[in-house]
């Protein structure tokens, strides 16, 4: 694998850093700026809703440029987003500066991913998207952890001054290893637009947004699960959430090799193993040793989808690979808000929370479902294959 996709999975570590930090800083930010934690915990939403809205604009806005200038660009709109969160002395001036950085996190993921795929043999691609992404699933295991306790030291705006470094630091790889490619095909709008026409493209994103929905609708409440159902404490929690993140990591390296070998039964594969594992959660999840191991289970089946969507995505939209991309991690947002949404909505219907794995286990077999209804082959060509 190229050098060059260390630069993209170390952007991609500082991006998800950023991203999903906030999260452990919240009583430091909400007690510092004189907020409640859940005017706070607006600063993740307003993050996901940059990325979901910002991702297709700053792809169509950047389609002109070379693809190496524009991660070169989004990765400057990231450092200057986390300064400004740094020196952010008021709550709205924290959001603005939230927002501006997450209008660069889907553009970069996005085009990343299709240089990645580039850098490649064509029997490689799902694994260089797959060595991109371990960043993000790095960023839950190593930089969230960390930059938590470094806030917790020495004030939450040290962690974004921390993450602003790490960003410099990415520049700086991305400029000196990523190749310009001289034969780069000029993007035309029309065509990026004209693409979005393509029946299949729009069944493989609402697939994404089915992945990221069984996933965070489990995800955003396996806290008070763990301690409240399986009964272990704040310190288990912290210790089952590094086992998650290593399934995560795993999960993603083994699902980029499927994608491989068969885009389509790598998918129907991971949707099939993201329900088994979450259906047995809502009873493992009682003992607490049967409850580490589907945990593990669970995220590699859940990560080992993100590179065979990714590249799904772009397959099915190939003259639009910038904007489709992009598209594509809206989509994971959009499941991502939606996930969460119905997990908390099964808690508020007094369903209990035992109750909130079958339900990312029903949002799993929902894209199954599109899953198999994208791959499904038209009449006539399951015809000539019998025959």
């Amino acid at each position: 694998m190229p050098v060059s996709l260390l630069a993209l999975a170390l952007s991609a570590f500082a991006i998800g850093t950023t991203e999903f930090v906030i999260m452990g800083l919240l009583p430091e930010v909400a007690g510092d700026l004189g907020v409640t934690i859940p005017s706070a915990g607006w600063l993740i939403s307003g993050y996901a809703l940059g990325v979901a809205i910002g991702a297709p604009i700053m792809a169509l806005l950047t389609a002109k440029l070379p693809r190496k200038k524009t991660l070169i660009l989004l990765m400057s709109i990231f450092i200057v987003g986390n300064v400004l969160c740094a020196l952010a002395y008021s709550y709205n001036l924290l959001m603005m500066a939230r927002v501006i950085t997450a209008l660069c996190h889907g553009a970069f993921f996005g085009i990343g991913a299709v240089v990645a795929a580039s850098l490649v043999a064509p029997d490689k691609q799902a694994s260089a998207v797959a060595l991109m992404f371990t960043g993000l699933t790095l960023a839950n295991v190593l930089g969230v952890p960390l930059g938590t306790w470094f806030g917790q030291l020495f004030g939450w705006r040290a962690t974004f001054w921390g993450v602003a470094v790490i960003g410099v630091l990415a520049f700086i790889a991305l400029i000196v290893s990523l190749p310009t490619n001289r034969n780069e095909k000029p993007v035309h709008l029309a065509s990026e637009v004209s693409a979005l026409a393509n029946g299949k493209l729009w069944l493989s994103l609402l697939m994404t947004v089915f992945f990221a929905a069984a996933m965070f609708a489990l995800f955003s409440y396996i806290a008070p699960l763990l301690l409240q159902v399986t009964g272990i404490s704040n310190k288990g929690v912290s210790w089952t959430l590094f086992l998650i993140g290593g399934g995560l990591t795993v999960g993603n390296i083994l699902g980029g090799r499927l994608a491989d070998w068969k885009v389509s039964f790598s998918l129907i594969l991971s949707f099939s193993l993201i329900a088994l594992f979450s259906l047995a959660f809502s009873w493992t999840s009682h003992a607490l040793w049967l409850a580490e191991i589907t945990l593990f289970l669970w995220a590699m089946a859940t990560f080992s989808t993100v590179p065979g969507l990714q590249i799904n995505v772009v397959r099915h939209g190939k003259e639009a690979p910038n904007l489709v991309s992009t598209l594509n991690i809206s989509a994971f947002n959009v499941g991502n808000a939606f996930g969460a949404w119905a997990g908390g909505a099964v808690i508020d219907g007094g369903y209990g929370l035992t109750s909130v794995p079958v339900a990312a286990a029903v949002l799993a077999v929902m894209g199954l479902l599109i899953c198999l209804l994208t791959f499904r082959r038209p009449r006539g060509q399951q015809q000539a294959a019998r025959a």
